[in-house]
């Protein structure tokens, strides 16, 4: 059941989100982490204070050599913050790995506020990544960009959904952790139909990476064999274990425990 899953997204110095955070959560739901890096960040709890990009010909070299030499069963993407990063990226998935399932992230700013995604890189994202997508992974600030609509409550979220399907893409996951309110529902919409998703919001300020994190979970899911619904099923379960064990490290949004353990079975309810 190892599943071998190709992460492309930006490093994360501080250990709690990005690319840190992508290994560790395949790692821990059993799977093979391989990555290709989009950008490095100067980053921790309190924000993130440098970006240095890839040179975007050196990113889809480190995609071609793992996927020509040791392949993959899914492919994650999410820091991709310009124009010709999102370009080259698509180039190579177009080129190498058509058929192997894609997870986005459509990550465009940090917990602390700070953008990452160049304002006239949306557009770009829309027309080449999402179309590739197997399924979406955006939160509100993102899907609100995305379709250019306001989103207030779970109506506005079954709206969103429909118009991002409509751009292409297979599946939509939109998380509601933006929402205000005690509980906290992910809404997965597909040719099939829509699911709700709600659970007791977990108050805490240790939340840092868990967009990056979600999304890694179901692409080790979907490498592992898993149906899209039940790898975000134990996706979910995993992030919300993860960040109940959070360690309370940092002074702004921590890092959650990724190295969670539990009983298996649970994860697949």
């Amino acid at each position: 059941m190892k599943g071998r899953v190709l992460i492309v997204a930006g490093s994360d110095s501080g250990g709690g989100a990005g690319i840190q955070a992508d290994i560790k959560a395949v790692t821990a739901l059993g799977a093979f982490a391989m990555t290709a890096v989009t950008a490095l960040t100067a980053q921790n709890t309190l924000g993130v204070h440098g970006v240095v990009g890839i040179d975007p010909a050196f990113i889809r070299q480190q995609m071609a050599v793992v996927l020509d030499d040791l392949g993959a069963d899914a492919i994650k993407t999410g820091m991709l913050h310009s124009v010709p990063v999102i370009t080259a990226v698509c180039e190579e998935i177009a080129l190498r790995a058509a058929r192997i399932p894609l997870v986005a992230d459509p990550v465009m700013v940090a917990k602390g506020g700070h953008p990452l995604l160049d304002p006239d890189a949306v557009g770009t994202l829309k027309a080449r990544l999402l179309p590739l997508a197997t399924v979406i992974t955006p939160n509100l600030p993102e899907a609100e960009v995305l379709t250019g609509r306001p989103i207030r409550d779970v109506a506005g979220m079954r709206d969103a959904a429909a118009a991002l399907r409509a751009l292409g893409v297979p599946a939509v996951l939109l998380k509601g952790g933006h929402l205000e309110g005690d509980t906290v529902t992910d809404l997965l919409v597909t040719a099939e139909g829509s699911e709700e998703f709600t659970d007791p919001r977990i108050a805490t300020r240790h939340t840092h990476g868990t967009g990056c994190t979600l999304a890694s979970a179901i692409a080790a899911g979907l490498a592992q064999g898993m149906a899209l619904r039940d790898a975000v099923v134990r996706a979910r379960a995993y992030v919300r274990a993860a960040i109940a064990a959070a360690p309370g490290y940092g002074a702004g949004h921590g890092p959650l425990d990724h190295g969670i353990t539990f009983d298996p079975a649970r994860l697949g309810r």
